[in-house]
């Protein structure tokens, strides 16, 4: 199975473009990525759907914890936030929860999965063609690379700590059984497409 893995405790603006190896994938991340593509084929997993908005703004849901608010964009204002927290029955410590990203003109719902256990946290999403595994180092540094992520995975795993600033979060995640030490890592498996239905 192709993957590309890059580091993400580089210094560097977030989105930047970083230098990519090609690597094994873990044994993990594969289980991780057939777990995601299980999600989809049974309509759990949703790559992703764009709503746009017309004059009213979209309806949030109830449960929705807005992380990150941008107004320095071209397009007006960005909210990302998170909903739908839902435990996975047969995996203690594997969340799937909804990202919701809004624009000023649409909104986009895609469905992630995140593993919360110490030594696997992870951040995990599906696209039509492939899945993104992000592993984290919770109680480890924070740059403009990582700290979307952390936000989502705090928020998912410690909702109390929702729109915390994850660079504040160290001394909890160590007392929490996080090192600090584990590499970050961003890792794309390629999958087959799912069959139609």
């Amino acid at each position: 199975m192709p993957l590309i893995q890059r580091r993400l405790d580089q210094p560097g603006e977030e989105g930047a473009e970083r230098r990519h190896r090609i690597r094994p994938a873990r044994p993990g991340a594969a289980w991780l990525a057939t777990r995601l593509v299980a999600l989809l084929a049974v309509g759990l997993g949703a790559a992703g759907r764009v709503t746009p908005l017309r004059a009213e703004p979209a309806p949030r849901p109830p449960d929705l914890k807005i992380l990150v608010e941008k107004t320095n964009m071209r397009e007006g204002t960005h909210w990302l936030g998170v909903y739908g927290r839902v435990a996975e029955p047969d995996q203690l410590g594997l969340w799937r929860v909804k990202i919701w990203r809004e624009w000023s003109d649409r909104v986009e719902i895609s469905t992630e999965s995140i593993d919360c256990r110490p030594g696997r946290a992870t951040r995990a999403g599906v696209t039509a063609s492939k899945v993104v595994v992000q592993t984290l180092n919770p109680g480890g540094p924070i740059n403009p690379a990582n700290r979307l992520d952390h936000l989502i995975w705090w928020a998912t795993c410690f909702p109390e700590q929702a729109g915390r600033d994850p660079a504040g979060l160290g001394p909890l995640a160590r007392s929490l059984g996080f090192d600090g030490r584990q590499p970050e890592q961003f890792e794309v498996l390629s999958v087959p497409p799912l069959p139609h239905p």
